[in-house]
């Protein structure tokens, strides 16, 4: 595999595979031992074990994509901006499932650590990749000296009787050639 041409700053790759880790532990723990986390809070476990086993499921799949972007996160933006979003809307969801009575506050100390503490490391690292995405299109825009179109692109016309040459100068243009008889 090509060593990445954008090379992250070493906490980035650290925190990384630490939430990597940490996912894929918690994941497993849930997955393991469903009714600990309900036992450790006080709490009376849910009527549906696997459901609340399938989402340390989800968690521990998670873990591997952070694994997979530390290495290089300027090209796996997506999983961590996925990942980041989750751990937007999961505090969102406690939030509602506290007022509606659903869930007791104490229930947030997990939102604390699968949540709350991945802000900034994962909002910095979609900086870092919104950053190199940027550089390396002002630089690839900075030297395309672009494809100098063929002779017939300039008698070419559209339907409307513009030439190839003027569309495609215009912006960018799908040509498409289509035989039909007759």
């Amino acid at each position: 595999m090509a060593e990445a041409a954008h090379k992250p700053p070493r906490w980035m790759t650290y925190a990384l595979y630490a939430a990597g880790v940490y996912n894929i532990a918690w994941g497993a723990w849930v997955v393991l031992f469903p009714a600990s986390h309900w036992q450790i809070l006080g709490m009376a476990p849910p009527r549906y074990m696997a459901l609340w086993q399938c989402i340390g499921m989800i968690v521990g799949v998670y873990g591997l994509g952070y694994a997979i972007a530390a290495r290089d996160p300027v090209r796996h933006w997506p999983v961590i901006f996925v990942g980041l979003l989750g751990k937007v809307l999961g505090p969102i969801g406690l939030a509602w499932a506290v007022l509606t009575g659903q869930l007791p506050v104490r229930w947030g100390v997990i939102n604390v650590f699968n949540d709350a503490i991945w802000w900034i490391p994962f909002t910095l690292a979609l900086r870092f990749a919104w950053v190199e995405h940027r550089k390396a299109r002002i630089a690839a825009a900075s030297s395309d000296p672009g494809v100098p179109l063929p002779p017939a692109a300039s008698t070419l016309k559209d339907q409307n009787g513009n030439t190839l040459s003027a569309l495609s100068m215009a912006a960018p243009t799908l040509v498409m050639f289509l035989r039909h008889p007759g």
